[in-house]
């Protein structure tokens, strides 16, 4: 793959990571990384979504399927398939239904999303996405604030339309003990909160803050 930074009708990504094992979802997987994202995380694990100076590669999208489909057989033995991540992937919504109109939805569709975008992006994703990685950061308004510097509504707005909607069990939530931010107690209030709008499937971990 190329890099053609005076071609904006292509995608704009941070990069393409071929091979991950049980990191985005089942089985073996490529993640896509776009540029951009709705939030300034204070601790953000992927600052050159967010730099406005980032090295980006651009690609279109059936060169991106070509070099996507290279793995099909792994993909397709293992269960796994192609993980929409970033930055955020839900303000790209156009290009992903580009790539699963070339025929990307023969394997698993994961989107790894804060879900803080319009919720018409979230119902177009629906109708493709087999997973949902949500990382909530924290239920808490003011905690949210603080460390992402944007308000928690389209967040929990989406959320309650995945578990109207009967998305609940596609949907792993991460939830994160983010140091100096929020505590145990935060985080649990926050699992409380999630289990009863009908979510059961949760990762919770430590950032590590250098």
């Amino acid at each position: 793959m190329s890099q053609h930074n005076d071609d904006k009708a292509k995608l704009a990504l941070i990069g393409v990571c071929r091979f991950r094992f049980g990191t985005d979802g089942t089985g073996i997987t490529t993640l896509i990384g776009f540029h951009g994202c709705p939030l300034s995380c204070r601790y953000c694990l992927n600052p050159q979504s967010i730099s406005p100076t980032a090295e980006l590669l651009y690609i279109s999208p059936m060169d991106l399927y070509k070099e996507l489909a290279k793995d099909e057989l792994y993909f397709l033995g293992t269960g796994g398939g192609v993980t929409f991540g970033g930055g955020e992937p839900l303000i790209h919504i156009d290009d992903i239904q580009r790539l699963i109109a070339l025929g990307a939805d023969r394997w698993k569709i994961t989107i790894e999303t804060s879900l803080n975008v319009p919720l018409d992006n979230l119902i177009k994703v629906s109708l493709i996405a087999d997973e949902f990685i949500v990382d909530v950061k924290d239920l808490d308004p003011q905690i949210y604030n603080k460390y992402t510097g944007t308000n928690l509504d389209n967040v929990v707005r989406n959320l309650k339309w995945l578990a109207e909607n009967g998305h609940h069990d596609k949907v792993l939530i991460r939830l994160p003990l983010i140091p100096c931010f929020n505590t145990e107690e935060d985080r649990e209030n926050s699992e409380i909160a999630l289990r009863q709008m009908g979510f059961h499937k949760f990762n919770k971990f430590t950032y590590i803050v250098r």
